[in-house]
């Protein structure tokens, strides 16, 4: 991703009336958002992270075994490709912002902190023992307390970039700096949700009962996954708008529609989580929340997509 995502530049005789300044435009030119010395170890961290998931995704198909339960190769497998996004977003993020005193410690320790989060995952499961609610030794115990630890640091630290995102003048575009801003905070309800899944774990343990339900049938981990990536497709989404040419109004109008289908989706699996119910027994009511959701943030992306294949299909003389 560029800082912001690489625009069309509209030439000047051709400058939009509705509010985009040539100003605003220039600052817009592409950059290599990933040279900010505050991203550039997150950027790095991100793309080793992600292919150590895609590592173990080959392990796994070689290997076999069952996908679900809290010894399997899924664990390493998306945590090394949830965790390295994460990661390459918050560089991008990090890149936005205008420079502070302790932003490159911070960056520092929040590549490390994920790379440590992933490293103790993976090396539980090929220990072949669970990397979550595990306290069957003093080693295991402390490797779940501190990824705990990480984790909690590593949210407050996110909770901060989200603060200055709403406080601090950046370069982005309208529609971009929505789609960031939202992302963040998604990313931080995402995070608080996976704390308390962590401690719900434990209280389940404790009373002997397993601990990703909640209920009767509520999946823990649904609403805490269910838009942990909203900080990678809102963005996209506006990048992608800006590329097919759709004016700024047109493009926040499909960022918004797509943060209230987020919304909807986070929605929905909160309250089928806390009612106890599995992830789609839903009753009516319900799944029509989920229904919405789906066709808010899936329908900006058709549009697009939509766009681009007429866009690619018109004949173009000279420059274009």
């Amino acid at each position: 991703m560029d800082r912001p995502f690489p625009p069309t530049v509209t030439p000047p005789e051709h400058a939009s009336t509705d509010g985009e300044s040539l100003a605003a435009v220039s600052a817009e030119a592409p950059t290599k958002w990933w040279v900010d010395p505050r991203a550039r170890l997150l950027a790095r961290v991100g793309c080793v992270l992600v292919a150590s998931g895609l590592l173990h995704l080959i392990v796994w198909a070689i290997r076999g075994g069952g996908w679900e339960g809290p010894v399997s190769w899924r664990k390493p497998i998306l945590f090394g490709i949830s965790t390295g996004l994460t990661s390459l977003s918050l560089g991008w993020v990090w890149s936005t912002l205008p420079q502070r005193r302790w932003d490159g410690p911070l960056a520092t320790f929040t590549a490390w902190a994920l790379v440590l989060e992933v490293a103790m995952i993976d090396l539980q499961c090929w220990r072949g023992v669970g990397s979550h609610f595990n306290r069957a030794t003093l080693f295991d115990s402390l490797l779940y307390d501190t990824m705990g630890v990480l984790i909690l640091l590593v949210t407050l630290v996110a909770a901060d970039l989200t603060l200055r995102l709403f406080r601090v003048p950046t370069d982005l575009a309208p529609d971009m700096l929505v789609a960031a801003r939202w992302g963040m905070v998604l990313l931080l309800v995402s995070c608080g949700l996976g704390i308390w899944v962590s401690v719900h774990g434990d209280l389940q343990v404790a009373r002997g009962l397993r601990p990703e339900v909640v209920g009767t049938a509520g999946v823990a981990k649904f609403p805490h996954g269910a838009v942990i990536h909203a900080l990678q497709w809102l963005p996209m989404l506006a990048w992608g708008a800006r590329r097919v040419g759709l004016a700024p109004r047109a493009r926040q109008r499909l960022v918004t529609a797509a943060i209230a289908g987020s919304v909807l989706m986070l929605t929905y699996a909160m309250l089928q989580t806390l009612a106890g119910r599995g992830r789609f027994d839903a009753p009516p009511a319900i799944a029509m929340m989920m229904g919405v959701g789906t066709v808010f943030l899936t329908g900006p992306f058709l549009l697009i997509a939509v766009a681009w294949w007429h866009g690619r299909r018109r004949p173009t003389t000279g420059l274009g």
